[in-house]
């Protein structure tokens, strides 16, 4: 591959793969109710709004969750992955294509922003259980949906929460399962964002 092509597939990619991350997780913090008062959810919100707004005019929320985040991700998918295309092949891809493995790329990163939260929170729990650091409070905000149901069913055991876990053995089956399906539709990790 010609050096100056890779150079600029890793740029594309990794400011792609930025931006991606934080569009979803704008979407996340307004589907968990997450504090939009706290610094990094400013940040994100600073940086997400500029593209979002334009598209929050045209598509609007459904039942509190915002529809535009996510398809303000799935642009950002097809963008990268044309882009790729273009500098990998100097042709664009096929759009529908792009558009169905996008949203498996990003069902796929997703569940590693659940497991980074996840591990933030398993990392603090030992470390500084009681932190009000902006990121740990955050995690805990974001994870709380998806370990309010699991904690239920398993309460913690003489001071030690194992939902995490189950939660985590959840987050590996579904990556697994993506995994799967991702490869039964062909999917060209090099395009997505995610894989």
């Amino acid at each position: 591959m010609n050096p100056f092509a890779e150079i600029l597939t890793y740029i594309v990619e990794t400011l792609g793969t930025l931006f991606l991350l934080l569009v979803l997780l704008r979407f996340l913090l307004q589907l968990a109710r997450a504090d939009f008062y706290n610094q990094i959810s400013q940040g994100i919100v600073k940086i997400t709004n500029p593209l979002l707004k334009p598209v929050r005019r045209i598509i609007p929320g459904v039942f509190g969750i915002d529809i535009a985040s996510l398809v303000l991700a799935l642009l950002v998918q097809l963008v990268v992955g044309e882009l790729i295309a273009l500098i990998l092949v100097h042709q664009i891809y096929n759009p529908v294509k792009i558009l169905i493995w996008g949203s498996l790329g990003i069902l796929n990163m997703l569940t590693y922003i659940a497991y980074g939260c996840g591990i933030i929170i398993v990392v603090s729990s030992f470390i500084a259980p009681f932190s009000t650091n902006p990121a740990i409070v955050l995690a805990r905000q974001l994870m709380e949906p998806i370990l309010a149901p699991v904690q239920r069913i398993i309460p913690p055991l003489g001071g030690f929460d194992f939902s995490i876990l189950f939660v985590f053995m959840g987050i590996t089956i579904l990556q697994k399962l993506l995994n799967a399906c991702a490869y039964s539709v062909g999917l060209v990790p090099k395009l997505i964002l995610g894989y």
